[in-house]
């Protein structure tokens, strides 16, 4: 059980990280050191020696270890990236980077995505330093930069560059999973994460006849880029069910009494209800458009315009996702991987997961825990390349009409105070017998 001093670092941890601004831009507009350095500062404190890499000055990865008590158990990797996305002040209720703690909740960019959990874990290993305790397994610590972007400045540099650090490592937890959700009926569904859908983020490139506004143009590459991502944003993917997202739908159905047809997953999901929304969007592969660029007076046909659209595939799913696309952009449209990242799966009829689902049950006895994949990514695809296998893992408990989801990536970005307190009661509770 953590200490009161565990119970106030906690919240102390995720305020002072959030007023390090380590806003990622992506193309390498970030500066991770300053985090990682106070992030290395309380390890050392704890008796715990940092190492810090940089691939780039200035994008700063940590990385420790912290010996278990039996040799000849396997490693446990514990990680959390240190940079958050943009925030523009103007719109939040409170600065972005201001860290506040008002009425009970901590405000700021990067309160659940993901510093909260940095300052959980920090919190732990300080209150075992205060009290003697090790973990069953060796822990390897990791606090990386670039989660955020391309992850080439850290979690790809950390396992394509040091995997000796991560040695005897075959598990892995890190965001997002074990927080409340509120289905609405009075229940309070814990999702664990044991899945990612791949990541393809493309470019699309028409390229046509340039010449007058005014004239005949069968050849516009604006049009041919227009009608292709037309035809990408309105695509209806089919069906396809990972056993993670089988797993999902089998232990919701069963807790709503429902029965199982997973072969009409719209109808199931229907009758789910609000719980729906933590399988939809992972139940088929997706592609949406979200950047133009093309042209540069109104009079002008240019012959090129561009594209950008943010794809995502199941497991198993990729092949079908490129087929897909040759299809939609045509003979007039190329397109190409901007960043592309593999699709990963874990069991759920692991340990590993029996733990994380007691841990979250002893504080939180009137949950419901349940597996789910992710529709987006985290640094569990570069670990993956170790032959780790990752789980989404950053328990909070959360009250009704608080949105977590929502808050990734959003403005007015917070987390309530007991939520980090449970959260460091559950993550020391499992890292203590993993």
């Amino acid at each position: 059980m953590a200490d009161a001093q565990a119970r106030d670092e906690v919240v102390r941890f995720t305020s002072e990280l959030i007023r390090i601004d380590t806003t990622n831009r992506g193309g390498g507009d970030c500066r991770e050191r300053p985090a990682a350095e106070y992030a290395a500062a309380l390890l050392a404190e704890a008796g715990i020696e940092p190492t810090l890499l940089e691939r780039t000055p200035g994008r700063t990865n940590v990385v420790a270890r912290v010996e278990g008590t039996d040799p000849a158990a396997d490693a446990l990797l514990v990680h959390g990236h240190l940079d958050v996305v943009p925030a523009e002040a103007a719109d939040w209720s409170v600065h972005p980077f201001s860290g506040e703690v008002r009425d009970g909740v901590v405000w700021g960019r990067g309160a659940v995505d993901m510093k909260n959990m940095d300052a959980m874990i920090l919190a732990v290993l300080r209150l075992w330093a205060r009290h003697g305790v090790r973990p069953r397994r060796d822990l390897v610590i990791a606090f990386t930069a670039d989660e955020e972007a391309t992850a080439e400045d850290g979690s790809g540099f950390l396992a394509d560059r040091h995997p000796g650090l991560f040695e005897g490592c075959t598990e892995a937890i890190g965001e997002s999973g074990a927080f409340t959700f509120h289905d609405g009926a009075g229940r309070e569904i814990y999702p664990i994460a044991a899945g990612e859908r791949g990541t393809g983020w493309l470019k699309l490139t028409a390229r046509g006849r340039a010449g007058h506004g005014s004239k005949v143009n069968r050849e516009n590459a604006v049009t041919r880029l227009a009608a292709a991502v037309s035809r990408i944003g309105e695509h209806a993917w089919p069906l396809r069910l990972t056993p993670t997202v089988r797993a999902a739908l089998t232990e919701l159905a069963a807790l709503y009494g429902i029965e199982t047809d997973l072969r009409d997953v719209n109808g199931l999901l229907e009758k789910l209800g609000p719980a729906a929304a933590l399988v939809e969007a992972t139940v088929r592969n997706s592609a949406n458009p979200t950047m133009l660029d093309a042209g540069y007076k109104v009079n002008v046909i240019p012959g090129e315009a561009v594209a950008f659209v943010d794809g995502r595939y199941l497991a198993g799913g990729e092949d079908e996702f490129r087929s897909t696309l040759d299809e939609l952009t045509g003979p007039d449209v190329d397109w190409e991987f901007l960043h592309r990242e593999v699709a990963l799966q874990a069991p759920v009829d692991a340990p590993l997961f029996a733990r994380m689902r007691a841990a979250v049950e002893e504080f939180a006895p009137e949950g419901h825990v349940v597996p789910y994949c992710m529709s987006g990514g985290t640094d569990a695809k570069q670990f993956s390349r170790l032959g780790i296998t990752g789980y989404g893992f950053a328990p909070l408990k959360l009250p009704k009409g608080f949105d977590h989801q929502a808050l990734f990536h959003g403005v007015d970005e917070r987390v309530p105070v007991e939520a980090l307190r449970f959260g460091v009661h559950v993550l020391d509770r499992f890292l203590r017998t993993a």
